[in-house]
């Protein structure tokens, strides 16, 4: 008996359930989290740039293609459904300002004022702060 793998991936990633969309948006997220981490300590660390700063600028690199991946990939069937592009962006922008926040907020509290390692507020960027956000984007952004 052979598992044909694509034939699984595309039961797991097709469908408008939580669990179809959850799986979706954590390989977007995954990527974009990533990015955005890597960013932050590329630019806190070697370059030495202030850990707020580097975490915007890392927040902007990840938003850039968030909004587009999770409206054509993440929730796309949610998407196609609900129309109001004009609406949807500005909630996406107002999630996505909650999120840079919470993350400035984590390099607040594990950098500035518990002075932990450059690499303390990334487990809680990476976990912490999509958690909230997919919950907010599918019952808010992309209903």
């Amino acid at each position: 008996m052979a598992i044909n793998i694509k034939q699984v991936l595309t039961g797991l990633l097709s469908g408008d359930g939580v669990r179809a969309q959850f799986l979706r948006y954590a390989i977007t997220g995954v990527a974009l989290t990533v990015l955005q981490a890597g960013v932050y300590w590329g630019l806190a660390g070697p370059v030495g740039l202030d850990p707020q700063i580097a975490n915007f600028v890392g927040y902007l690199a990840a938003v850039a293609g968030g909004y587009v991946l999770h409206g054509r990939f993440s929730f796309a069937s949610e998407t196609a459904r609900t129309g109001g592009a004009g609406g949807r962006a500005f909630r996406f922008i107002l999630v996505s300002l909650l999120s840079l926040a919470l993350n400035a907020f984590w390099v607040w509290l594990c950098v500035t004022r518990l002075a932990l390692p450059l690499w303390t507020p990334i487990p809680l960027m990476s976990i912490v702060t999509p958690a909230l956000v997919f919950v907010l984007n599918r019952q808010w952004v992309f209903r």
